[in-house]
């Protein structure tokens, strides 16, 4: 089933609350970045390994159930996506749409990755930045930044 309230005690450890306002602010303006992005990622690996945090998530099962997905979520890929964002000029991280066919192979290249890795991230970053553009219009936050267990309760129906 998951443990929602570890997760959330994860979380409020490893995220200030002006980092989670700062955030809020910029995935309601639309302007989730690639920067963002890695900070996001930088912070979840603050929480633990990737295995134990997805095991804490309710619907997701046991760790045990997860291998097949496991392997493609795992701490060493969320290592190449900071090295591919980090190959990235910072204009290039403000605006992830000017990154054209040779950038990309740049981009590769300075990250030790295939062109079909950064093709893969940019395609995940722009569906993720869609979805989370949709999540921005629901009001879900309660005391302090702290996520409101009625809002929660309703969005895992």
């Amino acid at each position: 089933m998951g443990d929602v309230l570890t997760l959330i005690e994860k979380a409020e450890q490893a995220v200030t609350q002006e980092d989670a306002e700062k955030l809020e602010r910029k995935l309601r303006a639309n302007e989730f970045t690639l920067e963002d992005f890695r900070e996001q990622l930088r912070t979840i690996r603050k929480m633990g390994p990737l295995e134990h945090i997805i095991g804490l998530i309710p619907g997701m099962g046991s760790v045990k159930e997860l291998s097949k997905q496991r392997e493609e979520i795992d701490d060493r890929q969320v290592l190449r996506i900071e090295a591919i964002i980090g190959s990235m000029t910072a204009q290039e991280r403000r605006r992830h749409d000017i990154i054209n066919g040779s950038r990309r192979k740049r981009i590769a290249r300075g990250s030790g990755t295939s062109v079909e890795e950064v093709n893969r991230l940019l395609k995940q970053f722009v569906q993720m930045k869609k979805m989370l553009k949709m999540m921005g219009g629901l009001t879900g936050l309660g005391k302090k930044g702290r996520p409101n267990m009625k809002a929660l309760r309703s969005m895992m129906k």
